[in-house]
């Protein structure tokens, strides 16, 4: 091998597509790549879903996949992972001009809540519809859910369901969106890579090691989260 192929979704807040096209998981595919010696060799995917970038890393696509990816079991079917390199959890935000007194999800009955399509956090959403606890889901792709958040209203939507940190990048600098709920989830973000590459994923989990026992992880999640205990901590639930 002598490049290190990354796929990541583009744009995906905090992960990427962030300030001159930084992010998490950019900043940690380059310290991996230096990790093991080689240049990195950053590949957009800006299909659909989750299952699309796994599908095009069966292909052969990418080498692997650094990115807001959370782990499901489904997902594990398809692809390897290696240790999560950031602990966080589904989060809800809503239109606080229109709903001021939505604060929870106990709050959604009869409301129309948003996700992206294929997520963890559309699993969270569909349960809640299932026990009669919000009125509907409705699921966009990842570009059209980008969208959706600037303006919620004009979608036929009411609250936003996403991974927090994504969530939070997404409204905060919209004045009439308010994060109103975290910890609706336990989720694991990890690097992935085909099932069959043992080799690169040891070599890459050693190399996250490192990056962790010398702070370096660490230093990437506050530079990209602000307060990178607020999701870590959420490990120990």
């Amino acid at each position: 091998m002598d490049t290190l192929r990354v796929g990541a979704f583009v744009p995906d807040p905090p992960f990427s597509g962030m300030a001159d096209g930084g992010g998490l998981a950019v900043d940690l595919a380059a310290a991996l790549g230096a990790a093991l010696g080689l240049p990195v060799e950053p590949i957009a995917y800006d299909g659909p879903d989750a299952d699309g970038i796994l599908a095009s890393l069966a292909a052969g696509a990418f080498d692997c996949v650094v990115a807001g990816l959370v782990v499901t079991a489904e997902r594990r079917r398809v692809a390897a992972f290696g240790p999560p390199y950031l602990v966080s959890d589904q989060a809800l935000a809503v239109d606080a001009t229109r709903h001021p007194t939505v604060r929870s999800v106990d709050d959604l009955v009869g409301l129309t809540v948003a996700v992206r399509r294929g997520s963890a956090g559309q699993s969270v959403a569909e349960r809640l519809l299932a026990d009669g606890r919000a009125g509907a889901v409705r699921a966009f792709d990842d570009r059209d859910f980008r969208s959706v958040a600037t303006d919620l209203e004009s979608s036929g939507c009411d609250a936003l369901m996403a991974l927090a940190p994504t969530l939070a990048a997404l409204v905060g600098s919209l004045p009439d969106v308010d994060v109103v709920q975290r910890g609706l989830s336990r989720e694991e973000i990890a690097i992935a890579v085909s099932p069959d590459a043992d080799a690169l994923l040891a070599q890459l989990v050693t190399a996250q090691e490192r990056l962790e026992a010398d702070g370096s992880l660490q230093e990437m999640r506050r530079k990209w989260l602000g307060n990178p205990y607020r999701d870590q901590s959420l490990a120990a639930h």
